[in-house]
């Protein structure tokens, strides 16, 4: 099996789509956190959301090394995971209501799995390196 014609780049991708509409979902509900929160968890919970499509990009700029892809892959999992974390300091301290809670860590997990997915099928995704030169080669030396 060859990689996946039908996906351009990554905001193809349905686990970006769905990392973003997470990103902004915690955004809005983080709006409401209390004042003396801002530096550290709402900082901490927005950063690590966002983080997750972020990293899902840049996997996809390293496609060309599989393991650099699963190193970037596994990076988004691990802010997903930190995420669901912070969720659940957020609902101890009642920020947000155990439905918010549920709700928003079923995004995360359904992130999650479909990373996991990605990563079981990483040669799908990525491109086999080529062995043609695209560009002509520069000149090294003066010809004399």
């Amino acid at each position: 099996m060859g990689k996946l014609p039908h996906v351009g780049n990554f905001r193809d991708l349905m686990v970006y789509s769905k990392s973003r509409e997470l990103s902004r979902d915690i955004f809005e509900v983080s709006k409401k956190f209390p004042r003396e929160e801002m530096y550290a968890l709402t900082d901490q919970i927005r950063r690590s959301s966002r983080s997750i499509g972020a990293q899902i990009a840049e996997a996809w700029a390293k496609r060309r090394y599989e393991n650099h892809f699963l190193s970037k892959l596994t990076d988004a999992d691990g802010e997903q995971r930190e995420t669901q974390h912070w969720l659940e300091i957020t609902l101890d301290c009642e920020y947000i209501t155990p439905t918010q809670a549920h709700h928003l860590l079923q995004k995360c997990e359904e992130v999650g799995r479909m990373l996991g997915s990605m990563v079981d099928k990483s040669h799908l995704f990525c491109n086999n390196p080529t062995k043609t030169i695209r560009e002509q080669s520069p000149e090294y030396f003066i010809n004399t």
